[in-house]
């Protein structure tokens, strides 16, 4: 007993559909997983213990501190103006205005955070420890209130 040709195609008919479907199913699974661009454009939560400045990239981890030397620490986290983080080489010879955060066994600087003019616009933002001590922060709207 011979087997005719066409009794193989229902089989590699429904295995083809099974495949496009698993394809469909995959591509939509894909697309449900892709960044959305609201969220891309999240209020960043600056920690208060960030002190609002003015950086310049000499040689780093040489740095110009509100127009004093300082040092980065060697684990140093910069977050650019899209929150993705940032190499110091490629910052040398910039200047940036940023909230910081100092190590406070090493006295040098921890994270950085390069602000968006948005950011850089909010007001008041402390510049040094007792400012910072003085006044209330709102950690979710990310405001200072000076008493």
């Amino acid at each position: 007993m011979t087997r005719c040709a066409t009794s193989r195609a229902p089989a590699r008919g429904r295995r083809f559909a099974l495949a496009a479907g698993l394809a469909i199913a995959l591509a939509s699974t894909l697309a449900l997983l892709a960044p959305l661009p609201a969220a891309a454009q999240a209020t960043r939560l600056i920690p208060k213990t960030a002190l609002r400045g003015r950086i310049a990239f000499t040689s780093p981890p040489a740095i110009q501190l509100n127009r004093d030397s300082a040092r980065l620490s060697p684990g140093v986290r910069i977050h650019g103006q899209d929150n993705m983080l940032a190499m110091t080489g490629n910052l040398a010879g910039g200047e940036f205005i940023v909230d910081y955060t100092i190590e406070a066994t090493t006295g040098l600087v921890n994270e950085v955070w390069l602000l968006t003019p948005a950011e850089a616009a909010v007001q008041p933002w402390p510049r040094n420890p007792g400012e910072a001590a003085a006044w209330t922060f709102d950690y979710l709207a990310q405001t200072w209130t000076k008493p």
